[in-house]
């Protein structure tokens, strides 16, 4: 399958559509005390870049985003569709937050998700991230995993 990948609003109907789909797939894996989400309002900053991946038809695929913390980034609301999903569309939004975090002269990226996520772990590992100690602000718990890749 053939895609594109965009920075975008994450304002638009379509994206917000996604982030829904992103937070019922969280729901039923995590506990709301262990959910760090992000809303499109808080997406739509200037700290914040989103990616989104369109078919040929222009239907959405999946996101990704880089929020900025001073000399580190951060992978915020990474999620492809299930039907998707196999198709390199996770690999290929998270090598375009990479660039743009390179690009913007960042030192390291760095994420929070969920530790019974496998099929997003199994992304971040390929793309050579590694599991860490918790990163930024969150709390370690059972249910979070934490990835750190030098840039």
């Amino acid at each position: 399958m053939s895609f594109t990948i965009a920075t975008e609003t994450p304002l638009s109907d379509d994206v917000r559509a996604l982030v829904q789909a992103l937070n019922e797939f969280t729901y039923e894996l995590t506990p709301a005390e262990y959910r760090h989400h992000m809303t499109v309002e808080q997406m739509a900053q200037a700290d914040t870049t989103l990616f989104v991946a369109r078919d040929v038809s222009g239907a959405t695929l999946g996101m990704g985003a880089l929020r900025r913390h001073e000399s580190v980034g951060e992978v915020k609301r990474m999620f492809v569709k299930p039907s998707a999903r196999g198709l390199g569309v996770g690999g290929a939004i998270l090598a375009r937050i990479e660039d743009l975090a390179r690009q913007e002269g960042l030192s390291r990226v760095v994420l929070e998700t969920g530790s019974n996520f496998d099929a997003a772990k199994r992304v971040y590992e390929r793309g050579g991230f590694q599991n860490c100690e918790p990163v930024l602000d969150y709390p370690p718990s059972a249910w979070t995993a934490f990835y750190a890749k030098s840039l």
